[in-house]
């Protein structure tokens, strides 16, 4: 059941990021800008840039808009100065949650990350109050593949930390944040194509939520991605949602 559960999640998060491409775009390139700004413009040393380009080249977005989103976060260029933002909180039957925004108005994210929590029942805690939980980490789904074996010892070798092999054959990846692209790179240079891959905060002890409280959930996450100032929303539970 958990493994169903979570290839259903990633299909869920995988058709809503192909049905808000302008707002991914919207997100990289506010990210670029952040990483950018934080760890200068040098890819060889600042990983986070690395990911963010590659992020969007995957996103085709064009590489003009990339390295003027570069220049504005190193100061070259004017443009909008982004702050980065982590609220924590519960939602349904006590979740922990985390969402991180990048705004340019901390007030109005604020206002709304609040209104979300309590709009669908749960409550905008204090810092750390829920982090605790949660690992920092790079995320790697490849679909359900019988060659499972194969797939283990390939990604052992590029530094994997852990591999779960799901019910249905479906296998997800964690990899320490910094050999994230070489590991996600390998499987590629292997013809295995991650149906997900992302550095996350993963729950460190996911507990799955079915029926009406799982919807419920659903439904608040979606609204926390609606906001334009949050770039990524982590939950400390699986949605066992019928499909």
């Amino acid at each position: 059941m958990a493994g169903h559960s979570k290839w259903a999640n990633i299909k869920h998060r995988k058709a809503a990021a192909d049905a808000k491409k302008s707002k991914v775009t919207t997100r990289l390139i506010k990210e670029i800008t952040i990483v950018a700004k934080i760890g200068g413009g040098d890819v060889s040393s600042n990983p986070r840039l690395r990911l963010a380009i590659e992020k969007a080249r995957e996103n085709n977005i064009p590489k003009d808009n990339v390295e003027r989103a570069i220049k504005r976060g190193c100061g070259e260029l004017d443009g909008v100065n982004y702050e980065e933002i982590r609220f924590e909180g519960y939602g349904v039957n006590g979740a922990g949650i985390i969402v991180d925004c990048l705004t340019d108005n901390k007030i109005r994210t604020v206002s709304e990350v609040r209104h979300v929590f309590t709009k669908f029942g749960g409550n905008l805690g204090t810092t750390g109050c829920v982090a605790f939980q949660f690992k920092h980490c790079g995320q790697i789904f490849l679909a359900p593949n019988e060659n499972s074996e194969k797939i283990m010892e390939l990604v052992i070798d590029l530094g994997a930390e852990d591999i779960i092999v799901n019910d249905d054959n479906s296998i997800e990846i964690i990899t320490p944040p910094h050999l994230f692209i070489d590991v996600k790179n390998g499987l590629i240079a292997n013809k295995y194509n991650p149906e997900f891959a992302e550095i996350i905060m993963k729950s460190e002890n996911e507990i799955e939520i079915s029926g009406e409280d799982a919807i419920k959930m659903q439904k608040m996450l979606d609204a926390f991605d609606d906001l334009d100032d949050v770039q990524n929303v982590y939950t400390s539970v699986a949605l066992n949602i019928e499909e």
